[in-house]
């Protein structure tokens, strides 16, 4: 009877485990996804992969994981850059890939580009 009961409780917190994993995988698709929008650049794989993940401690002082994740974009079609993010709970605190494309003007006396 005890064997059932530990098979149980480590069978719910493997579900609960894979359940967290697949909610922070779907949110960093979907930042992935946004952030290549906004750039104006190609998202690749329409996927992410995860790369890591470690334990921390969340904002609110619980103990929880901090997972990593990569995504590749494209400027063309041709070249493949990587982006990174790292999610601690659901909560971005890192990202490297395209930035955000800014309007700029040029200024006729120097050609200098100003952003607008």
């Amino acid at each position: 009877m005890p064997t059932l009961l530990f098979l149980m409780i480590f069978g719910a917190i493997g579900f609960a485990f894979w359940d967290r994993s697949r909610a922070a995988a779907d949110r960093a698709t979907e930042l992935g996804r946004n952030a290549c929008r906004a750039a104006d650049v190609q998202w690749l794989d329409q996927s992410v992969h995860a790369t890591g993940i470690r334990l921390c401690r969340l904002s609110n002082g619980w103990l929880g994981f901090e997972r990593s994740f990569r995504f590749d974009y494209s400027y063309d079609g041709i070249d493949r850059h990587t982006g990174r993010m790292v999610l601690r709970g659901g909560e971005l605190v890192s990202f490297a890939g395209p930035a955000a494309a800014q309007i700029s003007r040029l200024r006729r006396s120097t050609e200098e580009a100003e952003d607008i």
